[in-house]
């Protein structure tokens, strides 16, 4: 089996649907895929319904934005399969607000640099739940002001310091109370892409509290950080995960559906996880009984 855990569809800042999504998962051989917008599961239910019809296993899933607020690095954490989505609505939509002020702050900023009206910017995120820096960019390749999503225009903007630079970095929940919320609602709590970020120290203060695995396969991992992660995972029994994290023409650099998937005993341990810990727990509650009942004799 073929597993790509991490995709992103137009509802954040993927270019693509929800159909053409799924449609590309097949057409590579792929036999699983894990929707995962950003702060956003609104179509997760709609793609496992054409998952089933096109023979590909949809795992519903939601990349929640973090700040830790010991680090002040970005932080994302995966959730996989939770029994009641609807826990995570608040938190996701708390997101969504911070995410839209910072987005308005950026297309304003846009729109006085390039002279762009803002509703030429808006009209790229279309179908999105958010304005992304990626549709601020669609938008200026569109007016001809770059010729490219992610060169010269994309760095000076986002990246290089200076008074050119256009971008707001949001401040988030804390990784800590993020993760709390993905265990309350009875989801799979992977941290994603930790070598992206350098989130290594904030890998293992989460362990401890309960975290249930790590994404390792995926573009920004290289082999020394892959080596790294895969060392953790097996000293602390997580789930190893991965995937392109695909965002169609969104990517920063080519990178199809299936580029990046997990090996067959991985994914098979993650597509049996929340069964295998639901025995456990049942053979827990089983052995307090019987301890307690022993006592009570």
């Amino acid at each position: 089996m073929k597993g790509d855990l991490h995709c992103h569809t137009r509802l954040s800042d993927g270019s693509v649907g929800i159909e053409e999504i799924v449609s590309l998962a097949r057409g590579r051989g792929l036999d699983v895929i894990a929707i995962t917008d950003h702060d956003c599961m609104a179509g997760t239910i709609r793609a496992k319904m054409i998952g089933e019809k096109q023979g590909v296993q949809v795992i519903p899933g939601v990349e929640i934005s973090c700040t830790d607020k010991i680090s002040g690095r970005n932080v994302h954490l995966l959730c996989y399969s939770p029994d009641f989505p609807d826990r995570l609505e608040g938190l996701c939509h708390k997101n969504q607000v911070i995410r839209k002020k910072a987005g308005q702050i950026m297309m304003l900023k846009a729109k006085a640099r390039f002279g762009i009206d803002a509703e030429f910017i808006m009209k790229r995120s279309t179908g999105s739940t958010n304005l992304y820096k990626q549709h601020i960019m669609h938008a200026l390749m569109e007016a001809g002001c770059t010729d490219m999503l992610f060169g010269e225009v994309y760095e000076e903007l986002f990246i290089r310091k200076g008074e050119s630079n256009i971008a707001v970095n949001p401040i988030f929940p804390a990784p800590e109370e993020v993760l709390q919320a993905i265990r309350d609602a009875g989801g799979i709590a992977v941290l994603a892409h930790p070598a992206h970020y350098d989130n290594f120290d904030t890998l293992e203060r989460l362990i401890p509290l309960g975290l249930d695995g790590v994404e390792v396969y995926h573009p920004s991992c290289d082999t020394v950080s892959e080596a790294r992660l895969l060392k953790l995972a097996k000293e602390h029994k997580l789930l190893v995960t991965g995937g392109s994290d695909f965002h169609g023409m969104y990517s920063k650099k080519s990178l199809p559906i299936g580029a990046y998937t997990i090996a067959d005993k991985q994914l098979d341990d993650f597509l049996n996880y929340k069964a295998r810990k639901k025995r456990q727990q049942r053979k827990l509650d089983m052995k307090k009984m019987q301890e307690a009942a022993a006592e009570i004799g």
